[in-house]
């Protein structure tokens, strides 16, 4: 990569590694926040939104650095549009990360019986499909590398199947635990509203993951 970016400029590979890492370590937070939020531990609930804060800046910074510095074309077959795609969808689950975290920990929200392992299993679903997309990305660097040689494409376009299949595995949660919700909403009254809320963005992570890897298949393609 080093003579790459010799040649044609700082190279914003390695750089959209480093955010991948970033969004998805700041996703992963979310799962011992949601526990902290089922077990009605405030405390822990602060500690781990300021974590996933801390997480969501530390990507920020990253993508601000890779939109400083990223060239107008890498090569002939990766364009600067097809990067910033992928940055901002990598991007949108850090953001996503935060969004939830802020909502559950203001409204001091603690879910009821009948939807706290729903939303755990759904969490858990979501961050498997954030884990995939990290690892797709992590073969960028390989694709560019070997020219979009086909045993690399075939490589990765296999992992992009399975990264469909993970997310809608996460699909099929989110529509369980809104079945759930819907059964007790006389019970929860205005709060329902919330809670919808809090269950779609959790599986909004999801769909920011797979569309990532959606990205870099019509790149592959293209």
């Amino acid at each position: 990569m080093s003579i790459i970016g010799n040649l044609f400029g700082r190279s914003p590979i390695r750089p959209m590694q480093r955010h991948m890492k970033a969004a998805v370590a700041c996703a992963q937070e979310i799962l011992p926040f949601i526990e902290a939020m089922a077990a009605g531990d405030r405390e822990a609930m602060s500690r781990h939104r300021a974590e996933v804060v801390r997480l969501e800046h530390e990507a920020d910074r990253i993508k601000h650095e890779i939109r400083s510095h990223l060239p107008k074309r890498l090569f002939m077959a990766v364009e600067r549009r097809d990067m910033l795609e992928i940055l901002h969808n990598q991007d949108s689950m850090a953001d996503t990360a935060q969004d939830i975290a802020e909502l559950a920990d203001m409204r001091a929200m603690t879910p009821p019986d009948a939807l706290r392992e729903p939303i755990l299993a759904l969490t858990r679903s979501v961050l498997v499909t954030c884990r995939q997309s990290q690892k797709i990305i992590d073969e960028l660097d390989e694709l560019i590398e070997t020219g979009f040689g086909p045993r690399e494409v075939g490589k990765v376009e296999e992992m992009i199947r399975e990264l469909n299949r993970l997310e809608s595995e996460t699909d099929e949660l989110a529509e369980l635990a809104q079945r759930v919700l819907f059964g007790i909403e006389e019970e929860l009254g205005v709060g329902t509203y919330f809670w919808y809320q809090l269950i779609n963005w959790i599986a909004d992570m999801a769909d920011y993951a797979e569309k990532v890897g959606n990205s870099l298949r019509l790149l592959i393609a293209s």
